[in-house]
């Protein structure tokens, strides 16, 4: 896999969980994830669980169109190839009836190949300023 490869992956793993597509973001995501989302908590989260229910229940966008952009991504490889690093901020614009609104995040996701497939075993998120 190269760069713009495990990009590809990425977006696809980050669209299941702004469409609600619990199904993809259960093959792209380890069960012993680890994740830290300032946002909603300051301790780690390990598991799917609280994910299932956030997508579900359209968290992130209430239903409302949305745009991902993954700006200044940054992939390091690991392991022999078998390990990713990618850091990027995530911003995500929202339509509603006030017009599109924005919002960023800075984010680190591991995504390691197990067993010929790759997936998501660790999140860290930070704010991304004003």
């Amino acid at each position: 896999m190269n760069d713009q490869e495990i990009l590809n992956f990425l977006r696809r793993h980050l669209e299941s969980i702004y469409t609600r597509d619990w199904i993809t973001y259960q093959a792209t995501t380890a069960e012993d994830l680890a994740l830290y989302e300032h946002f909603v908590t300051p301790h780690r989260q390990d598991g799917l669980a609280f994910h299932r229910f956030m997508i579900e229940n359209s968290w992130a966008t209430g239903g409302r169109s949305h745009h991902l952009s993954l700006l200044e991504p940054r992939v390091q490889w690991l392991a022999d190839g078998q390990v990713a690093v990618i850091s990027y901020t995530l911003m995500l614009s929202l339509a509603s009836d006030s017009g599109i609104e924005h919002r960023s995040v800075n984010e680190t996701r591991v995504i390691e190949n197990r067993e010929g497939e790759w997936q998501v075993v660790h999140v860290h998120k930070s704010p991304a300023g004003a």
